[in-house]
């Protein structure tokens, strides 16, 4: 190979591609796509990574269709990118059975209870990232909160995109459900579409729910403003996982700190672009959670709180 070449092709700088289920790439932006991806792209800015100059990042989203994934995953693979930084588990299944060799850096539930990998602390294979929750039983936490927030609950809905919560996952929150006398029923939407999400919650209405659990997945994260909205709407008190949500306008949030999370996985994207073996890099788990409230929210729903649950929240936004 000639020099000129040769320094050409060392010079080159890596690249990683992106994919998000809902998320327009315009939005997968250090500006544009919520506290969980400023802080990824602010974190691969402080280790010295510049768009354009020392990183090239591809950006790709499914238009919120799960019948895109597989398309979506084959033309990143065969673009051969040094990175794939995607999620959350449904994804990742495609992109696992798309490629053994391109290191996957993603965002994911529960990935022993899902299967995903069988030690979190040596992933093996090609994957490793973060987890978005602390295992299943944190679902049942969040039910609870609501049953003390609204302690005359007796119907709630679970909303989640569809793959995630049957079998022991789903069993933990029917468990849950039946042990604080609430009758649960899972809804899932078709896609992470806007049109989708609206659809749902004029179904969800139609049961009159007493309240509603939003669960963690891209898709309903990437809509995570139109949710709060038609919560209020509706007049369907929610509690969601991220602070997002309730900065949003849902009424309570049982969370883990997404930005912590995601400067975790943008530092694994650092350590594969150095050489790191992803199945060698643990996956880490978040371990504090945050009881949020929003009191605007309690007032429009008309909500009076017990004072024991207000002064255990961390963080009451008025």
């Amino acid at each position: 190979m000639p020099l000129a070449a040769r320094a050409q092709q060392a010079a080159r700088p890596p690249r990683m591609a992106m994919f998000h289920p809902a998320i327009p790439p315009a939005l997968l932006t250090e500006t544009g796509g919520g506290s969980a991806w400023r802080a990824f792209f602010g974190e691969l800015r402080r280790l010295g990574y510049v768009e354009g100059r020392s990183l090239i990042i591809e950006r790709y989203w499914a238009e919120g269709r799960h019948d895109r994934y597989a398309e979506v995953a084959r033309e990143i693979v065969t673009r051969n990118p040094d990175v794939i930084v995607t999620g959350t588990n449904p994804v990742i299944t495609v992109f696992k059975a798309a490629t053994t060799t391109i290191p996957i850096v993603a965002f994911m539930l529960d990935p022993l209870q899902a299967g995903l990998v069988t030690n979190l602390h040596r992933p093996g294979g090609n994957l490793t990232g973060i987890t978005l929750d602390a295992g299943i039983e944190i679902w049942g936490k969040r039910l609870e909160f609501l049953k003390e927030a609204i302690p005359s609950m007796q119907k709630a809905v679970f909303l989640g995109m569809r793959g995630g919560w049957e079998g022991s996952v789903g069993q933990i929150l029917r468990d849950t459900a039946a042990r604080l006398g609430v009758s649960l029923a899972f809804v899932f939407p078709q896609e992470g579409s806007p049109s989708e999400i609206e659809r749902v919650f004029n179904a969800i209405a139609e049961q009159r729910p007493d309240a509603v659990l939003v669960s963690g997945e891209g898709d309903l994260y990437a809509n995570r403003q139109l949710i709060a909205e038609l919560a209020e709407k509706k007049r369907l008190p929610t509690i969601c996982p991220y602070r997002d949500y309730v900065e949003a306008g849902a009424l309570m949030g049982y969370a883990l700190d997404l930005s912590e999370l995601f400067r975790h996985l943008a530092d694994d994207v650092h350590k594969i672009l150095k050489g790191g073996k992803p199945g060698d890099i643990p996956i880490y788990q978040a371990i504090k959670f945050e009881l949020l409230i929003n009191l605007k929210a309690a007032k429009a729903f008309a909500l009076t709180l017990p004072p024991a649950l207000l002064a255990r929240a961390d963080e009451v936004i008025e």
